[in-house]
């Protein structure tokens, strides 16, 4: 029986443990979005109003299930590398619930804990039925080539801490948990996608480091850089951003657990909705919950238009 995953260990144990850390390295462009995804948000505005709304709606089912963040940060791993393959399309206000909570069903099923499809359901206008999330989900599958254990930047923590020379069990842990809410904090920055995981994890280190001891900031950041799998000057730029997200109060920025009150960003243009729901499609604000019953055929899902 596979074992169950975890982010700070991808990989199933199989390999030698001084092996490890290099498959991880090779692997994890696969697991990343592409360069020009992120391109895609600079060129639009409404490509990041789309994607802010869907990450709402992410966090609002990671609200409402009370389950560790880690969840909702692999589920938005999956959305940003499903959005990667598939583009930027336009959608139906609906859809961005639908993809939020497949991409999160996916992740609770990867870190195997229980839900129910009733869990999701709220009080946004739309339910959905098992089978219209159920062929969502094999979509992301699809798209995402089943590579559903995700190398995030929570694989590479343990590899560059061990970078730090100060030998004080208390501090690295204390420099390991702000990292990991340096990072949870970056995902919600579009700038962030530029960057590899491991780039994105030792920039958190290093920034943890400048602000929990930083009288061993310039040696970290010296071990840091001196490794064979850093671009030095992809980890200024990502450290950099870093620093102005904390300087600027971005750490205490909070999803507020509902979805942005702006006019729903479109993503997918396809017709899906049952008959009943293609009646009552212009009536959202009278608080009627709407069904979506089924999707017309699984190729319609498919047919996605670029914006």
């Amino acid at each position: 029986m596979e074992e169950d995953f975890d982010l700070e260990n991808p990989l199933i144990q199989s390999q030698p443990s001084d092996s490890i850390p290099s498959l991880i390295f090779a692997s994890e462009s696969y697991h990343t979005p592409s360069q020009a995804y992120s391109l895609a948000f600079k060129a639009s505005p409404a490509n990041a109003s789309l994607r802010r709304d869907v990450l709402s709606s992410i966090f609002l089912r990671q609200s409402q299930l009370s389950c560790d963040p880690f969840v909702a940060y692999l589920a938005v791993n999956y959305l940003d590398r499903f959005l990667s393959v598939q583009g930027l399309p336009k959608a139906k206000p609906w859809v961005v619930k639908l993809l939020s909570i497949s991409c999160i069903s996916l992740a609770l099923k990867m870190k195997k804990i229980a839900f129910s499809v009733t869990d999701f359901q709220g009080e946004e206008g739309f339910i959905f039925d098992t089978g219209t999330i159920r062929r969502m989900e094999l979509l992301i599958l699809s798209a995402l080539q089943w590579r559903m254990r995700s190398i995030t930047p929570f694989a590479f923590l343990g590899f560059f801490l061990s970078f730090f020379e100060r030998n004080d069990p208390p501090l690295k842990e204390a420099l390991k948990a702000r990292a990991v809410e340096i990072v949870f904090k970056a995902q919600n920055e579009i700038k962030i996608l530029e960057y590899k995981p491991s780039i994105i994890a030792a920039s958190a280190l290093l920034s943890a480091s400048h602000e929990l001891s930083p009288l061993q900031f310039p040696s970290f950041r010296k071990a840091i850089s001196s490794s064979v799998y850093i671009n030095k000057e992809k980890l200024l730029d990502c450290y950099n951003l870093m620093q102005d997200m904390v300087m600027d109060g971005y750490g205490l920025i909070l999803f507020d657990g509902v979805s942005s009150t702006d006019t729903p960003v479109n993503v997918l243009d396809c017709h899906c909705l049952s008959s009943e729901s293609e009646k009552t499609s212009n009536s959202s604000s009278s608080g009627k919950r709407r069904k979506i019953g089924d999707f017309e055929t699984f190729h319609q899902i498919s047919q996605i238009q670029h914006c």
